[in-house]
């Protein structure tokens, strides 16, 4: 049996998903861009921005759920340009203790919703 979790402190959907389901003790967050969940604009500035933007709104969704980044044990990072790969991970790195962070990967893709420059999706567990 799936549960939907949706909170006004991350941007509403914009198609036809949630942004985050929980199956069993599984939560699958959706890809979080660098909107602005009170006014859905797209934060611009520097990729440090974006991609604080973009954990803030993964940190909400995670709340919502009920649980934190401790819970998180996978991530996967799309961004446009690897060569912005040092600056996204240091701004990431924020949000984990290093012994305990999860499984990761991280893609360059050809292009993200709206141009942006960084798209963060989850899995979390109870």
């Amino acid at each position: 049996m799936k549960k939907i979790i949706n909170t006004d402190q991350a941007p509403a959907p914009i198609g036809p998903y949630n942004q985050a389901v929980f199956a069993g003790n599984t939560l699958y967050i959706s890809g979080q861009i660098a909107l602005d969940p009170q006014n859905g604009t797209l934060v611009s500035g520097s990729v440090e921005e974006e991609t604080t933007r973009v954990m803030q709104n993964l940190e909400a969704i995670l709340k919502a759920a009920g649980m934190t980044f401790e819970n998180v044990i996978k991530s996967s990072i799309f961004i446009s340009d690897m060569n912005n790969f040092a600056r996204i991970n240091e701004v990431y790195g924020r949000y984990f203790d290093e012994e305990n962070a999860p499984a990761r990967e991280t893609v360059e893709v050809a292009n993200l919703p709206k141009f942006v420059n960084v798209e963060i999706s989850m899995i979390g567990v109870l």
